[in-house]
């Protein structure tokens, strides 16, 4: 069992509510995840500069930030911010090439997130202790995603949170199971991706990362998984253009979506949208089977 929030902000006057409100969002999904929690924000000025890429990263060493910095061209100033079991480390260079160069630097590590207006946190413990790890009341941006996770099928760790995030500036949160992943899995291999783990939402992240990078938009990613998986799923998917909503054409796994002039936003139970600013104007309303629902920035 699992539980999503997602809050995509229209009004830039509360851009420096987000992390509150996100926060706020997370104590009503709690008790559908109470191992494991992943957050995402976009937009946060402090913890990703403009000018500058961030990338996100497990398991990695303390001096990350120096190899990291010897490797890049004209050795630019790396910072590296320890957050619980995450390691945010920034620089005035492309995303991938920060990547490529912890990569290198430091094989063992896993980057979990990376982007130039995108920082990823994973965590193993309860939502609440692990909002206040992120300082996730501080966050600041327009736009951002938590999942809170239950562990049936795979360890309790921080590889198995939630989101996947596999291309610049990309996020997919998923409550559900693919049933043929292993098939799509051996299709996207055969086509020169890389999987870092043996988990159904990577493949679905990847599938919806090759769609994007070939040109499509959310919307059409979205329609092409439904087209491709079997099983049953909701997903929420974030990247710099905004924010997509799916389930599958059966929907057995809950989702509510709210639409209100300042702000959209989903969650798996209504009680994580009930405090948000104006909920009582919004339009509040279950996502219907098979429907791609999407809002760009």
């Amino acid at each position: 069992m699992c539980g999503i929030i997602g809050l995509h902000l229209r009004d830039p006057e509360l851009h420096p509510m987000l992390g509150s409100l996100l926060d706020d969002m997370l104590c009503g999904v709690s008790e559908r995840g109470p191992d494991s929690v992943g957050v995402a924000v976009y937009g946060d000025e402090q913890r990703n500069p403009p000018g500058q890429s961030a990338v996100s990263v497990l398991h990695a060493p303390g001096d990350l930030d120096v190899a990291v910095g010897a490797l890049l061209p004209n050795r630019p100033s790396v910072t590296a911010t320890r957050t619980g079991d995450t390691t945010v480390l920034a620089a005035p260079v492309a995303a991938e090439a920060l990547t490529a160069a912890v990569a290198a630097a430091a094989p063992d590590a896993l980057v979990v997130g990376r982007g130039d207006d995108l920082v990823v946190y994973k965590g193993v413990g309860h939502p609440s202790d692990l909002a206040v790890t992120y300082g996730l009341r501080e966050v600041t941006g327009w736009q951002g995603l938590a999942h809170t996770r239950m562990a049936t099928e795979s360890a309790i760790i921080p590889e198995g949170c939630h989101p996947y995030s596999v291309g610049p500036n990309q996020c997919l949160v998923h409550n559900g199971s693919f049933s043929n992943h292993a098939t799509v899995r051996r299709d996207l291999q055969r086509a020169g991706v890389s999987f870092d783990s043996e988990n159904d939402s990577e493949v679905g992240a990847r599938f919806v990362a090759a769609c994007l990078a070939e040109g499509d938009d959310l919307e059409k990613a979205l329609l092409r998984l439904g087209e491709t998986f079997d099983g049953f799923y909701t997903l929420l998917v974030t990247s710099e253009e905004g924010f997509a909503v799916v389930r599958d054409e059966i929907a057995c796994k809950p989702a509510v979506i709210a639409e209100h002039p300042r702000w959209v936003a989903m969650a798996s139970e209504f009680r994580a949208l009930a405090d948000l600013p104006g909920i009582g104007e919004a339009r509040v309303w279950e996502p219907d089977p098979g429907k791609v629902y999407t809002w760009q920035r």
